[in-house]
């Protein structure tokens, strides 16, 4: 394993937790975490010599310039949201300034995080996504749309992550994992609704996996490589089902739960919902062309299945 010189953002985030747990524990690697709050560090950063904590705002990239030139492998998972100015900011100018100052010659790898919403099901962008999204996925369309033009950078690795979960007492939750105990609990409503959509899913730790083994193994071409982050698909439908059965909760009757039926909702309740979210709602099969996780490179996969993911999040079957 040749040592190697690792610039990461977004370490205090989810995904970064589990990437720069997994560098720190299985690898020699010198590791630099670029963090705006070192206090919202969980991995013990302290555990083995080469780890250093860059205290800073992606915005001021800059005085790294030196640094950057030396990188062998960039991960960037680092992102903004709320605030519409920062998330652009963030999302596509301070991220596209820290590629450019990244040195062709020595860097082997890009492994720059988007999102898969910004996608459509031939894992081409989805135009929509650029038009009417949210400010963060118009922020992503708009960073992917101009690295895909770039030129004269490193190789260059997009990923796509699908829905993620993730997160425990270590590291902070994932938006879906935060809110998976509330889904659990509504679980005895929610069983006699039939609903139409699908999508995939996917655990922080094996990304951190698929992460780990990119690092190892850079492209043999300078072509831009696109990958999902997924397991197999799955319909709303199955994973009610799932939950229901690890739950021990029978499931008798359904009942089918039209768009039209869901719009009548929406009008009767004052349901306040954005263009995105209807829009959302509309498609609803967010599925991709050959997502990957770490069975994909023969290696074990952490979570694969819903009860896995129900029993990560220490959710009992006995509750």
């Amino acid at each position: 394993m040749n040592h190697k010189k690792i610039f990461i953002t977004g370490a205090s985030g989810c995904i970064g937790h589990y990437i720069v747990e997994s560098l720190i524990q299985n690898t020699d690697h010198e590791l630099y975490l670029l963090v705006r709050n070192p206090d919202k560090l969980r991995v013990d950063y302290k555990a083995r010599p080469g780890i250093n904590i860059l205290n800073a705002n992606l915005r001021k990239i800059d005085k790294f310039s030196s640094l950057l030139k030396e990188i062998n492998v960039a991960i960037l998972v680092a992102t903004a949201w709320g605030n519409v100015q920062e998330v652009f900011d963030i999302n596509v100018v301070a991220t596209l300034k820290l590629i450019k100052l990244l040195n062709p010659e020595i860097c082997e790898n890009i492994i720059y995080f988007s999102t898969a919403s910004i996608l459509d099901q031939n894992n081409r962008l989805l135009r929509k996504a650029g038009e009417i999204g949210t400010d963060y996925i118009r922020s992503k369309h708009d960073c992917m749309y101009q690295l895909s033009r770039l030129r004269n950078i490193p190789p260059l690795t997009c990923l796509f992550p699908t829905l993620v979960f993730g997160g425990d007492e270590e590291k902070p939750y994932s938006h879906i994992s935060a809110g998976l105990p509330e889904i659990v609990k509504y679980i005895g409503l929610i069983k006699w609704l039939k609903v139409d959509g699908s999508f995939h899913f996917i655990h922080a730790a094996d990304i951190a996996e698929v992460v780990s083994y990119l690092v190892e193994n850079p492209p043999q071409s300078k072509e831009l490589q696109k990958l999902v982050l997924g397991n197999d698909k799955v319909t709303v439908n199955q994973v009610v089902e799932e939950i229901c059965e690890y739950l021990n909760k029978g499931i008798f009757f359904r009942f089918s739960l039209a768009p039209w039926l869901i719009e009548i909702i929406i009008l009767v309740f004052k349901i306040e919902i954005g263009v995105w979210d209807r829009f959302c709602l509309k498609y609803r099969h967010f599925t991709y062309q050959n997502p990957i996780n770490p069975t994909t490179f023969e290696m074990p996969s952490y979570c694969s299945t819903i009860a896995d993911i129900l029993r990560t999040r220490l959710i009992m079957n006995n509750e």
